[in-house]
Parts: structure tokens; C-alpha cells; sequence
């Protein structure tokens, strides 16, 4: 566990005791401050006796005494409407901050490798995180990747975070300065939060903030809003910066052109690195983006290209982001729960033919009217959730449908289809998981426990 010595004596207010507010509030009280400590849920805020801390209602509390309010990113502190006690703090000019900052401030000598995007961010920390590991670094993993960062171990100079940032977290780390800041793409999403797609660029930005010339800008220009964003960086910025694509040759920059990814940004002479298309744990043209953003930070951060290589080959790949789950039958089962908006179910869907498509849930923005490209590779949708006469409105006409509620029932409609002549049933539900399941991740294991008895039956 990291604590944070910078805050002993200082009053800390910690607003939502989720994972990372519960490891903060610990960290804090482990790093003698005094920890007032909320959450607008009374059983979250049970779990504080197991630190000896009494709850204290935060809108009752005497701000002129706190010196810091590290609140949970979840909790809005401006847009759509600010938590009361976001207000509060800022009556008194009291830093908002989140964990990050915690580490920041407790861990300076460490190396920083930030990635931030609209998607993928998962998969590219894992995966950076794995070939530094291959490399030999000394390397710690977590943040909006589902590890509370105050659970990590310390780091010494030599040592490397690699840190998946959301753009709520990027608001509330000001301390942060990347040895390597990467951007993977942008689309709309989580508008609301940011008061618009402008608002929602520029916290995405923030990863870029107080860069040197020793430092290191990756930025994926496969996008419009990223491709603006790197001609911007690269004029006024003082580090150093690459541009990434899976979409053929970028100048001075690291690509992927038919499978094989080429390095012009650390090489004279545009050397060819590796053959991507044997790679069954990063399919995908997002994936191979993935992998050039991965070998280029770990380029960046000191690692050898042969062991990067070795990496990138070993990468085991993620639960719930195109996760095979078990062929029988002749059909292909794949878990990707964690496509919760429709830009992540087109990657999935770009990756496969003779698709059975299981989605729905609780529809993002837009829904899925962005897809129709994608639809060639899919025989049949299977729709399940809130959004389910919504999805079909979309489709009617476009791709034949199945309206089946239930997860459970798709599972199965979509297996007996496939069966026949052979395919893929893939859970990409390009919606959050809120309307059925707790989390994207109890969906994803609901449709493998649901493959793994249609396994047992077969047998």
C-alpha cells in the first residue's frame, strides 16, 4: 500500500467509499491525517468501522478545517450538477482531488505512463504493463483499470506506474506530468459530465499537461478530434511527439500497414518490428493500433525492442474485451462485455465474420445508428435490455433481429442459429450493463456461465 506521509496532519475530507475512496480514506488515516469521511450510501459507509473511523456527514463538516477533499470520480463536481459538497469545498478555495494525486504526491521519483481514451484503455495499459514485465522493469498497474492506485506497491526512480486515467480522474490529478502520455481516441461519450464534447476533449488534454523536452506525447491519430489534437501538441508542446496509426504510414511516427508494424519515430529507416496478424489476443485493426501505441511507450520508457517484441507475442489479453470464452459445435463463444457504447462494439464487430450478435442493456448517446458498415459481417442480432425496441427500431430493415429480454435467452437463440452452419456468438452490447447487472464485468461472467452449461449440455 502506498502512503501518502506529504498529508500527515492535514484534515482530509474523502467523498464515496467505493473502491478507490475506501483505499484512500485507509491510506490517509495509515499516513497520519485526520480523514473525515462520507458516503451518500449507508452501507458504504459500514465498511469504515474496519478502519476505526466514524462517518462524517461532509455537508455538516466545518470546511474552514480541511485542507483537501479527494472525492471519488464517479461523484460529478461540476457538470451535469455538482455534488453539495464539490460546492462547499470551493466556497473555501479547498482542492478537489482524487487518488492519483495521492500517489503522485506520495511517489515523485517514480516514472509515469498515463493512457487515457474513449476506448481501449484496458487492453493498452494491461498491455504495456505486461511487456515491461517481459522486459524486466519494475512496474506497478492500476487506476481506472479497476485497481485502486494506493493498493500498489512503491516505486523507487528505476520503478514505472502504468496508469489508465478516465477523463474525471484527468480533472482531479494536477500533480500529474507523464514520462509518457498517450491518447487513444475520442467519441462522444460522458457528454454530460463535461458539459459537452468540447469539455469532454479538454479533460482528456490534461494528460498532456507540464510535459518536458524529455518527455514523451503518443497520440493515436486515427480520429478526427485526436489527428487536430496532435498538430496542436506538436506545435506547442515541449515533449516529444509521435503519432500512432493502424491505418497506414504516419510521418515519423509508428504504424501498422498490412499487418506489419513499422517503426520511423526510434529508427532511421522505418524498421519493420513484427508481423501482428499472428496475434490471437489482439485481432483487430484497434488492436493493432493497441500494439503500436504499446511498443512505442515502451520504446520510450527505456525498454528493449526485442523484449517488447517477445511482449506483444505473450500478451494474454483481457477478461471481458474479446475474450474467447470456448468453441463447440463449430461455434466461436466471445465475452466482450465491456463494450459499453457503440464505437467499442464496432471494433469487435470489424474482427469477425459469420456473426451472432447478442446486444443491449442500457443505451448509451446515439445508440447503435453508427454501426450500419459494421453490419455486413453479422447474420443476426440478438437484442436483449431497456434498449431493446430501440435497437430494433435501428435495425428493422438493416439486419435481421431477435427481441429476447434476457440475456440468458439470446445466449441461446443466438448458439442454436450459429450451430447449424458455424460462426461466432459475440457479446458486444454496445450499451452499459445498469439495467440487468451490477457491472459490466457481472454480465460478462453471466454470459460464461451461460456458454459453460450450453458446453455441458453438448457434452
Amino acid at each position: 500500500m502506498i502512503t501518502p506521509s506529504i498529508y500527515h496532519g492535514k484534515t482530509v475530507a474523502v467523498l464515496g467509499l467505493g473502491k478507490s475512496g475506501f483505499t484512500a480514506a485507509r491510506a490517509l488515516k495509515s499516513a497520519g491525517a485526520t480523514v473525515l469521511a462520507w458516503d451518500d450510501v449507508e452501507q458504504s459507509r459500514r465498511q469504515l468501522s474496519d478502519l476505526d473511523l466514524l462517518p462524517i456527514d461532509l455537508l455538516n463538516a466545518d470546511w474552514a478545517e480541511i485542507d483537501y477533499l479527494v472525492m471519488s470520480p464517479g461523484i460529478p463536481h461540476t457538470f451535469p450538477t455538482p455534488h453539495p459538497v464539490a460546492d462547499l469545498a470551493r466556497a473555501v478555495n479547498c482542492p478537489i482531488i482524487c487518488d492519483v494525486e495521492l500517489l503522485i504526491q506520495a511517489q515523485p521519483n517514480a516514472k509515469y505512463i498515463a493512457i487515457t481514451g474513449t476506448n481501449g484503455k484496458s487492453t493498452t495499459t494491461a498491455l504495456i504493463a505486461h511487456v515491461l514485465n517481459v522486459a524486466g522493469c519494475d512496474v506497478q498497474v492500476g487506476g481506472n483499470l479497476g485497481i485502486p492506485v494506493l493498493d500498489l506497491d512503491p516505486l523507487n526512480e528505476d520503478g514505472i506506474y502504468v496508469l489508465e486515467m478516465s477523463s474525471y480522474q484527468l480533472e482531479r490529478t494536477p500533480s500529474l506530468v507523464c514520462d509518457v502520455a498517450i491518447l487513444l481516441n475520442i467519441s462522444p461519450d460522458h457528454l454530460n459530465r463535461h458539459d459537452g464534447m468540447e469539455g469532454y476533449i479538454a479533460a482528456k488534454k490534461n494528460i498532456f499537461n507540464a510535459q518536458t523536452a524529455e518527455q514523451f506525447c503518443l497520440i493515436a491519430v486515427d480520429d478526427d478530434h485526436c489527428l487536430n489534437i496532435f498538430n496542436e501538441q506538436a506545435k506547442t508542446s515541449l515533449a516529444k511527439c509521435i503519432a500512432i496509426s493502424a491505418k497506414g504510414p504516419v510521418e515519423n511516427g509508428i504504424f501498422c500497414d498490412e499487418d506489419v508494424l513499422i517503426d520511423e519515430a526510434f529508427s532511421n529507416d522505418g524498421e519493420q518490428v513484427m508481423d501482428l496478424s499472428p496475434l490471437a489476443t489482439l485481432r483487430g485493426t484497434h488492436n493493432q493500433q493497441n500494439c503500436a501505441v504499446a511498443y512505442g511507450a515502451c520504446i520510450a520508457i527505456g525498454a528493449a525492442p526485442e523484449w517488447i517484441v517477445r511482449g506483444i507475442a505473450s500478451f494474454p489479453g483481457l477478461e471481458h474485451r474479446q475474450e474467447l470464452v470456448d468453441v463447440f459445435a463449430n461455434v466461436t463463444f466471445i465475452n466482450d462485455s465491456k463494450a459499453t457504447n457503440s464505437d467499442a462494439a464496432a471494433k469487435a464487430l470489424s474482427s469477425y465474420n459469420d456473426i451472432y450478435w447478442i446486444a443491449g442493456g442500457q443505451a448509451k448517446e446515439g445508440g447503435i445508428s453508427t454501426l450500419s458498415e459494421d453490419f455486413k459481417n453479422v447474420h443476426k442480432a440478438f437484442l436483449i435490455g431497456e434498449a431493446e425496441n430501440r435497437f430494433a427500431d435501428t435495425l428493422e430493415g438493416k439486419l435481421p433481429f431477435k427481441r429476447c429480454k434476457t440475456l440468458e435467452t439470446a445466449t441461446k437463440a443466438a448458439f442454436k442459429e450459429a450451430a447449424v452452419t458455424g460462426g461466432v456468438v459475440l457479446l458486444s452490447p454496445a450499451c452499459a450493463s445498469w439495467d440487468q447487472f451490477n457491472s459490466f464485468e457481472a454480465r460478462g461472467n453471466a454470459f460464461k456461465d451461460i456458454v459453460n452449461t450450453l458446453a455441458e449440455g453438448i457434452e
